[in-house]
Protein backbone atom coordinates (compact mmCIF):
# COMPACT_ATOMS: atom_id res chain seq x y z
CA UNK A 1 0.00 0.00 0.00
CA UNK A 2 1.02 3.46 -0.77
CA UNK A 3 1.45 6.17 1.90
CA UNK A 4 0.23 9.36 1.65
CA UNK A 5 0.61 12.55 3.40
CA UNK A 6 -2.26 13.52 5.33
CA UNK A 7 -2.72 16.13 7.90
CA UNK A 8 -1.74 13.92 10.87
CA UNK A 9 1.61 13.37 9.76
CA UNK A 10 1.96 17.41 9.76
CA UNK A 11 0.49 17.87 13.16
CA UNK A 12 2.83 15.04 14.57
CA UNK A 13 5.35 17.13 13.72
CA UNK A 14 4.39 20.20 14.79
CA UNK A 15 4.02 18.19 18.20
CA UNK A 16 7.32 17.06 18.16
CA UNK A 17 8.79 20.12 17.45
CA UNK A 18 7.08 21.74 21.15
CA UNK A 19 8.67 18.50 22.21
CA UNK A 20 11.81 19.56 21.41
CA UNK A 21 11.59 23.44 22.40
CA UNK A 22 10.00 22.29 25.68
CA UNK A 23 9.81 26.42 25.91
CA UNK A 24 6.65 28.06 27.10
CA UNK A 25 7.66 31.11 24.40
CA UNK A 26 5.24 31.50 21.82
CA UNK A 27 6.66 29.85 17.98
CA UNK A 28 6.21 32.19 14.94
CA UNK A 29 7.32 30.91 11.72
CA UNK A 30 6.68 32.46 8.25
CA UNK A 31 6.10 30.85 5.18
CA UNK A 32 8.30 31.85 1.99
CA UNK A 33 7.24 35.08 0.06
CA UNK A 34 6.98 35.62 -3.85
CA UNK A 35 9.83 37.32 -5.73
CA UNK A 36 10.12 39.47 -8.46
CA UNK A 37 10.83 37.57 -11.75
CA UNK A 38 9.58 40.45 -14.35
CA UNK A 39 8.01 43.63 -13.57
CA UNK A 40 4.67 42.53 -12.57
CA UNK A 41 5.24 38.63 -11.86
CA UNK A 42 7.13 36.48 -10.11
CA UNK A 43 9.51 33.11 -10.24
CA UNK A 44 7.47 30.03 -9.71
CA UNK A 45 6.74 29.66 -5.60
CA UNK A 46 8.99 27.33 -3.88
CA UNK A 47 7.35 26.81 -0.64
CA UNK A 48 9.94 27.50 2.84
CA UNK A 49 11.00 23.42 3.39
CA UNK A 50 10.52 24.12 7.33
CA UNK A 51 6.78 25.34 7.12
CA UNK A 52 5.85 22.60 4.86
CA UNK A 53 7.17 20.04 7.16
CA UNK A 54 4.98 21.36 9.97
CA UNK A 55 1.75 22.58 8.05
CA UNK A 56 1.50 20.96 3.82
CA UNK A 57 0.44 24.32 2.87
CA UNK A 58 2.20 25.81 -0.28
CA UNK A 59 0.76 29.17 -0.53
CA UNK A 60 3.06 32.49 -0.04
CA UNK A 61 3.34 34.93 3.00
CA UNK A 62 1.59 33.07 5.69
CA UNK A 63 2.61 32.75 9.49
CA UNK A 64 2.18 29.96 11.41
CA UNK A 65 1.80 30.06 15.17
CA UNK A 66 1.73 27.79 17.66
CA UNK A 67 1.21 28.91 21.71
CA UNK A 68 0.79 26.45 24.38
CA UNK A 69 -2.04 24.95 22.96
CA UNK A 70 -3.53 27.36 20.51
CA UNK A 71 -2.26 27.13 16.78
CA UNK A 72 -3.13 29.22 14.18
CA UNK A 73 -2.53 30.70 10.35
CA UNK A 74 -2.35 34.15 9.61
CA UNK A 75 -3.16 34.75 6.24
CA UNK A 76 -2.01 37.91 3.99
CA UNK A 77 -3.38 40.46 2.84
CA UNK A 78 -4.54 40.40 -0.96
CA UNK A 79 -4.63 43.01 -3.28
CA UNK A 80 -7.46 42.73 -5.95
CA UNK A 81 -4.97 41.98 -8.56
CA UNK A 82 -3.55 39.00 -6.49
CA UNK A 83 -6.93 37.97 -5.94
CA UNK A 84 -8.57 38.07 -9.81
CA UNK A 85 -4.57 36.59 -11.35
CA UNK A 86 -3.16 34.63 -8.76
CA UNK A 87 -5.99 33.18 -6.73
CA UNK A 88 -5.61 31.37 -3.12
CA UNK A 89 -7.02 28.33 -1.17
CA UNK A 90 -9.82 28.48 0.81
CA UNK A 91 -9.48 28.09 4.74
CA UNK A 92 -11.28 25.18 4.55
CA UNK A 93 -9.20 23.76 2.26
CA UNK A 94 -5.53 24.87 4.42
CA UNK A 95 -7.49 23.86 7.77
CA UNK A 96 -7.87 19.90 6.04
CA UNK A 97 -4.08 20.39 4.80
CA UNK A 98 -2.44 21.49 7.74
CA UNK A 99 -4.73 20.20 10.70
CA UNK A 100 -4.92 23.65 12.15
CA UNK A 101 -8.45 24.54 12.39
CA UNK A 102 -8.13 28.20 13.35
CA UNK A 103 -7.14 30.55 10.14
CA UNK A 104 -7.40 33.88 10.92
CA UNK A 105 -7.45 37.03 8.26
CA UNK A 106 -4.62 38.84 8.25
CA UNK A 107 -6.47 41.86 10.92
CA UNK A 108 -7.51 39.66 13.43
CA UNK A 109 -4.51 37.32 13.15
CA UNK A 110 -1.89 40.32 13.62
CA UNK A 111 -4.25 41.43 16.50
CA UNK A 112 -4.59 38.39 18.44
CA UNK A 113 -0.70 38.02 18.14
CA UNK A 114 0.29 41.33 18.34
CA UNK A 115 -1.68 41.29 21.82
CA UNK A 116 0.78 38.26 22.79
CA UNK A 117 3.85 39.83 21.44
CA UNK A 118 3.97 42.78 24.03
CA UNK A 119 2.88 40.42 26.77
CA UNK A 120 5.87 38.22 26.35
CA UNK A 121 9.76 37.83 26.77
CA UNK A 122 10.89 35.81 24.25
CA UNK A 123 9.65 34.57 20.92
CA UNK A 124 10.89 31.20 19.11
CA UNK A 125 11.24 31.50 15.36
CA UNK A 126 14.16 30.34 12.38
CA UNK A 127 16.53 33.01 12.59
CA UNK A 128 17.01 35.19 8.96
CA UNK A 129 19.69 34.18 6.72
CA UNK A 130 22.14 37.31 5.84
CA UNK A 131 20.51 39.15 2.89
CA UNK A 132 23.15 37.95 0.35
CA UNK A 133 25.25 34.98 0.79
CA UNK A 134 29.01 35.65 -1.10
CA UNK A 135 29.35 31.71 -0.96
CA UNK A 136 26.56 31.16 -3.46
CA UNK A 137 26.40 34.56 -4.87
CA UNK A 138 22.86 34.88 -4.41
CA UNK A 139 20.17 36.73 -2.28
CA UNK A 140 18.05 35.10 0.11
CA UNK A 141 13.90 34.75 0.64
CA UNK A 142 13.19 37.23 2.92
CA UNK A 143 10.24 35.91 4.84
CA UNK A 144 12.31 35.13 7.49
CA UNK A 145 13.69 38.88 8.06
CA UNK A 146 10.47 40.59 7.47
CA UNK A 147 8.55 38.34 10.19
CA UNK A 148 11.37 38.97 12.81
CA UNK A 149 10.99 42.93 12.26
CA UNK A 150 7.29 42.45 12.63
CA UNK A 151 8.06 41.17 15.64
CA UNK A 152 10.42 43.69 16.72
CA UNK A 153 8.38 46.52 15.89
CA UNK A 154 5.87 44.93 18.10
CA UNK A 155 7.92 44.64 20.87
CA UNK A 156 11.63 45.99 20.94
CA UNK A 157 12.79 44.29 23.86
CA UNK A 158 11.51 40.65 23.07
CA UNK A 159 14.27 38.09 22.85
CA UNK A 160 14.37 35.95 19.96
CA UNK A 161 14.99 32.04 20.56
CA UNK A 162 16.41 30.12 17.15
CA UNK A 163 14.17 26.78 16.53
CA UNK A 164 16.92 26.05 13.95
CA UNK A 165 18.55 23.35 15.35
CA UNK A 166 15.77 21.59 16.46
CA UNK A 167 14.14 21.55 12.88
CA UNK A 168 17.41 19.90 11.84
CA UNK A 169 17.89 17.29 13.83
CA UNK A 170 14.20 16.71 13.83
CA UNK A 171 14.18 16.69 9.43
CA UNK A 172 17.63 14.64 9.25
CA UNK A 173 15.65 11.20 10.75
CA UNK A 174 13.45 10.24 8.09
CA UNK A 175 9.69 9.41 8.93
CA UNK A 176 8.52 5.67 7.37
CA UNK A 177 6.57 8.30 4.55
CA UNK A 178 9.22 10.82 3.84
CA UNK A 179 11.18 7.20 2.70
CA UNK A 180 8.59 6.39 1.00
CA UNK A 181 8.25 9.43 -1.00
CA UNK A 182 12.44 10.04 -1.45
CA UNK A 183 11.73 6.63 -2.68
CA UNK A 184 9.40 7.09 -5.48
CA UNK A 185 12.07 10.11 -6.23
CA UNK A 186 14.46 7.93 -7.01
CA UNK A 187 12.75 4.90 -8.74
CA UNK A 188 11.61 7.84 -11.76
CA UNK A 189 15.10 9.22 -12.01
CA UNK A 190 16.77 5.88 -12.48
CA UNK A 191 13.90 5.12 -15.58
CA UNK A 192 14.72 8.52 -16.91
CA UNK A 193 18.48 8.20 -16.56
CA UNK A 194 18.22 4.33 -17.85
CA UNK A 195 15.78 5.70 -20.99
CA UNK A 196 18.43 8.51 -22.09
CA UNK A 197 21.75 6.16 -21.43
CA UNK A 198 20.17 3.65 -23.73
CA UNK A 199 19.64 6.91 -26.75
CA UNK A 200 23.35 8.06 -25.69
CA UNK A 201 25.19 4.47 -26.57
CA UNK A 202 23.38 4.73 -29.90
CA UNK A 203 24.57 8.32 -30.09
CA UNK A 204 21.23 10.21 -30.57
CA UNK A 205 21.28 13.08 -28.65
CA UNK A 206 23.07 16.41 -30.58
CA UNK A 207 22.84 18.82 -27.53
CA UNK A 208 22.75 18.13 -23.58
CA UNK A 209 19.23 19.89 -23.39
CA UNK A 210 18.25 17.34 -25.38
CA UNK A 211 18.98 15.07 -22.54
CA UNK A 212 17.43 17.07 -19.60
CA UNK A 213 14.05 17.03 -21.80
CA UNK A 214 14.10 13.37 -22.11
CA UNK A 215 14.56 13.58 -18.59
CA UNK A 216 11.53 15.27 -17.56
CA UNK A 217 9.77 13.37 -19.71
CA UNK A 218 10.11 10.21 -18.43
CA UNK A 219 10.41 11.62 -14.96
CA UNK A 220 6.58 13.04 -16.07
CA UNK A 221 5.77 9.84 -16.79
CA UNK A 222 7.04 8.07 -13.69
CA UNK A 223 4.39 10.06 -11.46
CA UNK A 224 7.29 12.99 -10.34
CA UNK A 225 6.02 16.39 -10.41
CA UNK A 226 9.40 18.36 -11.13
CA UNK A 227 12.66 18.32 -11.02
CA UNK A 228 14.29 18.31 -7.93
CA UNK A 229 17.17 20.94 -8.82
CA UNK A 230 18.74 22.13 -11.54
CA UNK A 231 19.74 19.13 -13.82
CA UNK A 232 23.68 18.93 -14.54
CA UNK A 233 24.20 17.29 -18.15
CA UNK A 234 27.42 18.36 -19.17
CA UNK A 235 29.98 16.69 -22.20
CA UNK A 236 33.26 15.98 -22.13
CA UNK A 237 35.36 19.09 -20.07
CA UNK A 238 32.12 20.76 -18.88
CA UNK A 239 31.99 18.08 -16.43
CA UNK A 240 34.70 19.51 -14.61
CA UNK A 241 32.89 22.51 -13.42
CA UNK A 242 30.51 21.15 -10.48
CA UNK A 243 27.29 23.12 -10.89
CA UNK A 244 26.97 24.06 -14.94
CA UNK A 245 23.76 24.19 -17.22
CA UNK A 246 23.01 22.07 -20.30
CA UNK A 247 24.08 23.86 -23.03
CA UNK A 248 26.77 22.66 -25.48
CA UNK A 249 26.92 19.98 -27.71
CA UNK A 250 27.37 16.62 -26.52
CA UNK A 251 30.46 15.06 -28.38
CA UNK A 252 30.16 11.59 -28.88
CA UNK A 253 34.29 10.73 -28.05
CA UNK A 254 33.90 11.98 -24.97
CA UNK A 255 32.54 11.50 -21.60
CA UNK A 256 29.10 12.33 -20.47
CA UNK A 257 28.51 13.44 -16.76
CA UNK A 258 24.97 13.57 -15.68
CA UNK A 259 24.04 14.93 -11.83
CA UNK A 260 19.90 14.93 -12.40
CA UNK A 261 17.15 13.70 -9.84
CA UNK A 262 13.36 13.78 -9.49
CA UNK A 263 11.25 15.44 -7.03
CA UNK A 264 7.94 13.33 -5.84
CA UNK A 265 5.42 14.77 -3.47
CA UNK A 266 8.12 17.41 -2.41
CA UNK A 267 11.13 15.04 -1.38
CA UNK A 268 14.12 15.06 -3.58
CA UNK A 269 16.23 12.21 -5.33
CA UNK A 270 20.02 13.33 -6.32
CA UNK A 271 21.81 10.86 -8.77
CA UNK A 272 25.30 11.20 -10.92
CA UNK A 273 26.30 8.79 -13.68
CA UNK A 274 29.41 9.64 -15.64
CA UNK A 275 29.13 7.52 -19.26
CA UNK A 276 31.25 6.99 -21.99
CA UNK A 277 30.92 5.32 -25.58
CA UNK A 278 34.78 4.11 -25.90
CA UNK A 279 36.47 4.35 -22.43
CA UNK A 280 39.85 4.66 -22.37
CA UNK A 281 42.10 2.65 -19.99
CA UNK A 282 42.61 6.07 -18.17
CA UNK A 283 39.03 6.59 -18.08
CA UNK A 284 38.24 3.41 -16.60
CA UNK A 285 41.05 3.42 -14.09
CA UNK A 286 39.57 6.61 -12.67
CA UNK A 287 36.18 5.68 -12.62
CA UNK A 288 36.81 2.75 -11.05
CA UNK A 289 38.33 4.67 -7.95
CA UNK A 290 35.52 6.71 -7.97
CA UNK A 291 33.58 3.55 -7.54
CA UNK A 292 35.66 1.91 -4.86
CA UNK A 293 35.61 5.29 -2.56
CA UNK A 294 31.96 5.33 -2.60
CA UNK A 295 31.75 1.69 -1.54
CA UNK A 296 34.47 2.60 1.12
CA UNK A 297 32.57 5.37 2.14
CA UNK A 298 29.07 3.59 2.28
CA UNK A 299 30.85 0.86 4.63
CA UNK A 300 31.57 3.59 7.00
CA UNK A 301 27.75 4.62 7.50
CA UNK A 302 26.13 3.32 10.33
CA UNK A 303 24.52 4.70 13.43
CA UNK A 304 26.67 6.85 15.76
CA UNK A 305 29.03 8.21 12.84
CA UNK A 306 29.27 11.60 12.67
CA UNK A 307 29.52 12.97 9.27
CA UNK A 308 32.61 15.92 9.67
CA UNK A 309 34.91 12.16 11.47
CA UNK A 310 33.47 10.24 8.24
CA UNK A 311 34.29 13.00 5.67
CA UNK A 312 38.43 12.69 6.85
CA UNK A 313 38.35 9.33 6.65
CA UNK A 314 36.56 9.44 3.31
CA UNK A 315 39.39 11.87 2.19
CA UNK A 316 41.93 9.54 3.45
CA UNK A 317 41.20 7.04 1.34
CA UNK A 318 40.31 9.56 -1.77
CA UNK A 319 43.92 10.32 -1.17
CA UNK A 320 45.26 5.92 -1.38
CA UNK A 321 43.06 6.34 -5.05
CA UNK A 322 44.47 9.52 -6.10
CA UNK A 323 48.26 8.71 -5.35
CA UNK A 324 47.16 5.34 -6.94
CA UNK A 325 46.26 6.90 -10.49
CA UNK A 326 49.68 8.92 -10.26
CA UNK A 327 47.96 12.65 -9.63
CA UNK A 328 49.38 13.26 -6.07
CA UNK A 329 52.56 11.85 -4.39
CA UNK A 330 51.39 12.99 -0.74
CA UNK A 331 48.12 12.35 0.61
CA UNK A 332 47.04 15.80 2.79
CA UNK A 333 43.98 18.06 2.25
CA UNK A 334 44.90 20.72 -0.54
CA UNK A 335 46.72 17.97 -2.69
CA UNK A 336 43.22 15.55 -2.30
CA UNK A 337 41.20 18.63 -2.55
CA UNK A 338 43.00 20.04 -5.29
CA UNK A 339 41.28 16.46 -7.35
CA UNK A 340 38.19 15.77 -4.88
CA UNK A 341 37.14 19.45 -4.18
CA UNK A 342 33.53 18.74 -2.87
CA UNK A 343 32.03 16.84 -0.22
CA UNK A 344 30.84 13.18 -0.04
CA UNK A 345 27.89 12.93 1.84
CA UNK A 346 24.95 15.83 2.07
CA UNK A 347 21.79 14.77 3.72
CA UNK A 348 18.44 14.56 1.28
CA UNK A 349 15.03 15.08 2.35
CA UNK A 350 12.47 17.96 1.06
CA UNK A 351 15.16 19.96 -0.18
CA UNK A 352 18.15 18.23 -2.33
CA UNK A 353 20.76 20.17 -0.06
CA UNK A 354 18.59 19.12 2.72
CA UNK A 355 18.62 20.53 6.46
CA UNK A 356 20.63 18.70 8.96
CA UNK A 357 23.72 19.07 12.10
CA UNK A 358 26.58 17.55 10.34
CA UNK A 359 28.20 17.53 13.75
CA UNK A 360 25.86 15.46 15.44
CA UNK A 361 25.68 11.43 15.16
CA UNK A 362 23.37 10.12 11.97
CA UNK A 363 20.80 8.04 13.42
CA UNK A 364 18.62 4.88 11.22
CA UNK A 365 16.15 6.95 9.18
CA UNK A 366 19.01 9.57 7.77
CA UNK A 367 19.18 9.78 4.30
CA UNK A 368 21.93 10.81 2.58
CA UNK A 369 24.13 10.88 -0.62
CA UNK A 370 27.17 9.45 -1.52
CA UNK A 371 28.66 11.35 -4.03
CA UNK A 372 32.29 10.92 -4.68
CA UNK A 373 34.27 12.56 -8.09
CA UNK A 374 37.62 13.03 -9.19
CA UNK A 375 38.74 15.76 -11.85
CA UNK A 376 41.30 16.18 -13.47
CA UNK A 377 41.43 19.46 -15.68
CA UNK A 378 44.88 18.49 -17.54
CA UNK A 379 43.67 15.28 -18.78
CA UNK A 380 39.71 16.66 -19.31
CA UNK A 381 38.35 13.57 -17.42
CA UNK A 382 35.82 14.61 -14.55
CA UNK A 383 34.45 11.59 -13.12
CA UNK A 384 31.38 11.51 -10.26
CA UNK A 385 29.08 8.70 -8.89
CA UNK A 386 26.27 9.57 -6.71
CA UNK A 387 23.97 7.47 -5.22
CA UNK A 388 21.36 7.91 -2.24
CA UNK A 389 21.10 5.98 0.92
CA UNK A 390 19.04 4.85 4.30
CA UNK A 391 21.00 4.88 7.31
CA UNK A 392 19.82 1.52 8.73
CA UNK A 393 19.78 -0.39 12.30
CA UNK A 394 23.63 -1.90 11.16
CA UNK A 395 24.48 0.10 8.53
CA UNK A 396 23.30 1.80 5.37
CA UNK A 397 21.09 0.61 2.60
CA UNK A 398 22.18 1.82 -1.14
CA UNK A 399 18.68 3.04 -2.52
CA UNK A 400 19.80 3.31 -6.03
CA UNK A 401 21.55 -0.12 -6.15
CA UNK A 402 19.36 -0.86 -8.90
CA UNK A 403 21.03 1.56 -11.64
CA UNK A 404 24.54 0.46 -13.13
CA UNK A 405 27.09 2.65 -11.86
Amino acid sequence: MKLEFTAEFFRGNREKLRELFAGTAPIVLAANGLLQCSTSSTYPFVQDGNFWYLTGIDEPNLILVLDKNKEYIILPELSHYQEVFDGSSTPEELARLSGIETILSSKDGWRQLNTRLKRVKHIATIAAPAAFVATYGMYTNPARADIIKKIKNSNPAVELLDLSQHLQRMRMVKQPIEVDMISRAISATIAGIEFVEKKYRKKQYAHEFDVELDLSRQFWKQGAQKQSFEPIIASGERGLTLHVADKAVIDPDKQLLLDVGAQYRHYAADISRTWTIAPTKRFTSVHAAVCEVADFAMSLLKPGVILKDYEKQVESFMGEKLRELGLIKIIDHESVRQYFPHATSHFLGIDVHDVGDYGYPVAAGVVLTVEPGIYIPEEGIGVRIEDDVLITTDGCQNLCKALAR
